[in-house]
């Protein structure tokens, strides 16, 4: 392949704040009067859209809610979660970030970033962390109408970088991700942040420990 991109995931992959989430979402679920589960947190919300995960948990305990509800509850959690990274000194980001960033632009390849997350959740962590400026393409959840495992938002970030499907890789830790990547037509690499590198391998086409175990240059 000849690599142009990089489309990296943003929870999971930059930031590992799935504890955080999943305390978020039972938070919602507490308000509702319903009672967190934790086996639903994983089928319904790793990789997805907080608007997929809420609507769907809700709908397996019978309650359909509309568009402008699930607005009220993404804002309540996502002010939530904007107050808890302000809370940190020092955000969790995964070791090697910053490195692996940097060499992608040493070696001329564009970086995006394709994620559920909403924009302000985004920005707020990347210029927290001081790498805003390494991604020249974003998509949050704001942009997009279906979540993952759908490839609406790796269709529209190679959209937005001139580029085709081929010319770039994803880099995923969750199987909705790895599956929303493969429906685009880009070749992803699965990193074992949330699920075991054994589980991974079944599903992505390449699959690593941490990032730095990804040779680039064999992919140029």
């Amino acid at each position: 392949m000849t690599l142009k991109a990089v489309l990296l995931d943003f929870n999971g992959v930059i930031i590992k704040d799935e504890s955080i989430h999943q305390e978020l979402i039972a938070d919602i679920l507490i308000s509702e009067n319903l009672r967190p589960n934790e086996s639903e947190f994983q089928a319904f919300c790793l990789g997805r859209s907080d608007r997929a995960c809420l609507r769907d948990i809700l709908k397996q305990r019978g309650r359909i809610v509309s568009e402008k509800y699930l607005d009220n509850l993404i804002q309540k959690k996502s002010q939530a979660y904007q107050q808890k990274l302000e809370s940190f000194e020092i955000l969790p980001i995964y070791p090697g970030i910053e490195e692996f960033l940097t060499q992608l632009h040493e070696l001329g390849i564009a970086i995006a970033l394709v994620t559920g997350a909403l924009r302000q959740e985004v920005e707020l962590v990347l210029e927290k962390s001081a790498i805003a400026q390494y991604f020249s393409v974003i998509v949050g959840g704001d942009d997009i109408t279906e979540s993952k495992p759908e490839p609406e938002g790796y269709l529209l970030a190679v959209e937005r970088l001139c580029l085709k499907p081929s010319e770039c890789l994803a880099i995923e830790d969750s199987y909705s991700g790895i599956e929303a990547a493969k429906k685009a037509g880009i070749p992803v690499v699965g990193i074992a942040n949330s699920y075991p590198l054994h589980m991974l391998q079944r599903r992505a086409n390449w699959t690593v420990d941490y990032l730095r175990e990804l040779e680039l240059e064999r992919l140029l």
